[in-house]
């Protein structure tokens, strides 16, 4: 997007989700997704326009599918203003909902504490986006969120990041958790040396993790299979099924085309392919994200 020019308008979710062909186990949590009420008010600086995509919509798309549990990201639409995630976790109950926030490098400890009370349990940052900052604040942000026992939450731009930021994340004094497998693309394969440091940190540090989700962004072979994610997915379950966790990324903002938004149910039936082993599901869908989150 040109300097001045207005943020484009991305597409909504799909009004309609088919039921998965696989049956998620009790408790299944989606780690990664986004609510757009209307009445809260947008950053200044965006990136993008996001669609109208209210709490209830989503609730009726995880009916649909067999999702129990949610983990509201608040997105960068809204910058540092997390009310709208708030309200959602209140909404469901501290049983049902989590978040992760979008904080200033100088919030007080007051307003973090106000923020874990809602639910929030961690902080985001983008290399990707506009909105949160980016990685320059990864020290800033581990001070801040030590104290309260957050993870710190890394969008980026590509894999290829994690290479230089290896040394620097393998230190860093606060859990990390890695959005959308590390941003790496299908065309890049498990081979890709950014890739590989991830594979790397979440072998060597007991408190990193990543979300398997987003993927359909990062595919170079398409729907509805999306066969060349694949074969990163099941090297992250190989190196640490005890550290994952899967997100559907609803209401898959930062979308133009029609064709570019997903069916969740697609989604849902592509990961328990990646991942046949019920073992192994009920791990990453259930048992992780209580441990990650927090949920009872």
């Amino acid at each position: 997007m040109k300097s001045g020019a207005a943020p484009r308008q991305s597409l909504g979710p799909r009004p309609d989700t088919r039921p998965p062909r696989h049956r998620l186990p009790a408790g299944a949590t989606d780690c990664h997704c986004h609510t757009f009420e209307e009445g809260y008010p947008h950053a200044a600086d965006l990136s993008y326009l996001p669609a109208k995509a209210p709490l209830s919509a989503y609730l009726r798309m995880c009916e649909a599918v067999g999702l129990q549990r949610t983990v509201q990201v608040n997105s960068a639409s809204f910058g540092f203003d997390n009310a709208v995630t708030l309200d959602v976790i209140r909404k469901l109950g501290p049983h049902r909902a989590r978040g992760v926030a979008g904080i200033r490098p100088d919030i007080g400890a007051a307003e973090l504490e106000r923020l874990h009370a809602g639910g929030m349990r961690g902080a985001r940052l983008s290399t990707k986006v506009k909105g949160y900052g980016g990685t320059e604040l990864l020290e800033a942000l581990a001070r801040k969120v030590k104290p309260i026992g957050w993870h710190v939450d890394l969008h980026l731009g590509g894999v290829a990041e994690i290479v230089q930021l290896e040394p620097q994340l393998m230190k860093l004094p606060v859990p990390i958790v890695f959005d959308h497998m590390g941003s790496v693309r299908g065309a890049e394969g498990p081979a890709a040396p950014g890739f590989q440091a991830l594979i790397r940190i979440l072998k060597r540090r007991d408190d990193c993790w990543a979300k398997i989700s987003s993927w359909y962004r990062l595919s170079d072979a398409g729907p509805p299979a999306w066969s060349d994610m694949a074969p990163m997915a099941r090297a992250l379950v190989e190196a640490r099924p005890d550290r994952l966790v899967w997100g559907s990324n609803w209401p898959h903002p930062n979308r133009y085309d029609p064709k570019d938004i997903p069916d969740d149910a697609d989604l849902i039936d592509a990961f328990c392919e990646w991942v046949p082993d019920s073992e192994a599901r009920e791990r990453i869908l259930v048992t992780n994200p209580a441990r990650l989150y927090g949920f009872a």
